[in-house]
């Protein structure tokens, strides 16, 4: 896959499931130092073949077209060159069926820009931070996480994750590990389809916050000590924006600056 286009070189896929991975790229060239939470675009050429595991569709691309979207950076902010993404498979797109067919070695675009305004500059110090995704919504999290997690040892950090299966929570195994080994730190995952081996938590991310989850753990929903961050699926976006704001929750913009950080895909 060489191309005057291309380059990046896939280092790392890990197929969590047939339509859920972990893609690692190293840039040929290292990027600008960048805020954990940013994104950049990753992309293809239409000559590429698509994934076995994919929709055969019709597609009218010129086989020199670059299909490039954007997606969050899951390393941390300090890699400038080892780039880690989070990506789940859209059988009948455009790209993702083909990044799903990449192999180590292969070679990739990437964007030079690192970009995007759902980053931790605009918390405060002191406050609590509340991490909540669905899905592949999780990757800005983890950045977060590898960049930050000692900067923040005198409050409190929680991440809450809905996802429909037990195989669909990635990097559940880095969570739970830091959850073993920091004590202001709170993984929270929730599933909607499990089976009665799972003995975690079921159900709907807001049910959670209703029932006083985090309350529980002595984080107060208030704006002046807690701020939310959202990513992921709409639905969630909504339901859980509509439950902090009947607690005097605002979005934060460049202009209005407030506690709720949300990401919309």
């Amino acid at each position: 896959m060489e191309n005057s286009q291309y380059n990046s070189t896939v280092t790392g896929k890990i197929l969590i499931t047939p339509d859920l991975m972990v893609l690692r790229i190293r840039t040929d060239e290292p990027r600008d130092t960048f805020k954990a939470g940013q994104f950049t675009a990753i992309g293809l050429l239409a000559s590429e073949k698509r994934s076995p595991n994919s929709v055969v569709v019709e597609e009218n691309l010129k086989p020199e077209a670059l299909i490039k979207r954007p997606y969050s950076v899951a390393s941390a902010n300090h890699e400038t060159q080892d780039f880690e993404f989070y990506i789940s498979q859209v059988k009948s797109g455009t790209l993702t069926p083909r990044l799903f067919n990449l192999i180590q070695g292969d070679r990739i675009w990437v964007d030079k820009r690192i970009i995007g305004f759902f980053d931790l500059s605009m918390t405060p110090s002191g406050c609590n931070i509340v991490m909540i995704a669905t899905g592949t919504g999780l990757a800005p999290y983890i950045s977060f996480l590898r960049s930050h997690l000692r900067d923040h040892k005198e409050t409190k950090l929680v991440v809450m994750h809905g996802a429909a299966y037990l195989w669909d929570l990635g990097y559940r195994s880095e969570l739970e590990f830091i959850n073993f080994n920091f004590d202001n730190f709170y993984y929270y995952p929730t599933l909607l389809q499990a089976d009665d081996s799972w003995k975690g938590l079921r159900g709907y991310i807001e049910n959670h916050l209703e029932n006083k989850i985090l309350e529980d753990i002595g984080i107060e929903i208030n704006p002046e000590k807690t701020h939310f961050f959202l990513c992921g699926n709409p639905k969630m976006i909504n339901s859980v924006s509509d439950f902090l704001a009947k607690r005097n929750y605002t979005r934060h913009s460049k202009k209005n600056p407030g506690a709720l950080h949300i990401e919309e895909y």
